[in-house]
């Protein structure tokens, strides 16, 4: 089944595509607080995002703008404000279709079937892991906060996947350096420490203060 996440602030609107799309097996999540678009994205984790563009807080280009910098799904945007330079900007932003309101609903399904065959028939979709605001996109490993890219190295990268794959819960040394085993670069416990110090260094510099939290003499989690 395919997951569709609205990001649509007339009730009437979302409620009628949400049962649009139920008949065609789809799931649509819709946005609840338009503050937090990037943490529910990341909760929803997508096939498809649908986009108005005068939104509460920030505008539909902003959150294109912010989904850009951590996935490449599907982008269409849904706005009576269908003027050209509108739909330039629409896809300047990294949309992938605009459908100007009023629309029927028969021409949204077939522009959303279309879109979602392009895409998955001839690729893969891509996660991605959310907490405290930071983006972790699983497709290329790339960890993005408050819309700048942190640069990870293929270690640092898997230490953190592993943790937030398992936030809230304590991860052990042993399986961290199990996941670093993965690599064609040695690793022991002293290769361990010294990844996590470079991580947690990165995360600070970027804001993101005692992201990691050490357990001692059990491992390392993030809550």
């Amino acid at each position: 089944m395919y997951r569709i996440f609205l990001v649509e602030d007339d009730r009437g609107i979302a409620d009628a595509i949400a049962a649009q799309t139920a008949l065609w097996d789809m799931e649509t999540v819709c946005a609840r607080d338009f503050r937090s678009v990037m943490t529910e994205f990341a909760a929803c984790d997508p096939q498809l995002v649908l986009l108005d563009i005068s939104l509460p807080f920030y505008d539909g280009y902003h959150w294109c703008r912010e989904i850009r910098n951590v996935s490449r799904v599907p982008v269409i945007f849904i706005s009576s404000a269908a003027d050209n330079m509108n739909i330039i900007m629409a896809m300047n932003m990294g949309a992938d279709d605009f459908i100007a309101k009023p629309f029927d609903q028969s021409v949204l399904m077939a522009k959303i079937n279309a879109l979602l065959r392009r895409t998955y028939d001839f690729g893969t979709s891509t996660s991605v892991l959310e907490h405290r605001g930071a983006l972790l996109n699983t497709g290329d490993g790339s960890l993005s906060y408050n819309g700048e890219k942190i640069e990870l190295t293929k270690n640092e990268y898997r230490i953190l996947l592993g943790l937030m794959q398992s936030k809230g819960k304590t991860v052990s040394r042993e399986k961290l350096m199990e996941l670093l085993w993965e690599s064609d670069e040695f690793v022991d416990d002293n290769t361990l420490t010294v990844n996590i110090g470079r991580l947690r260094k990165k995360l600070d510099a970027a804001g993101l203060h005692d992201f990691i939290t050490t357990k001692h003499g059990v491992g390392y989690l993030i809550q």
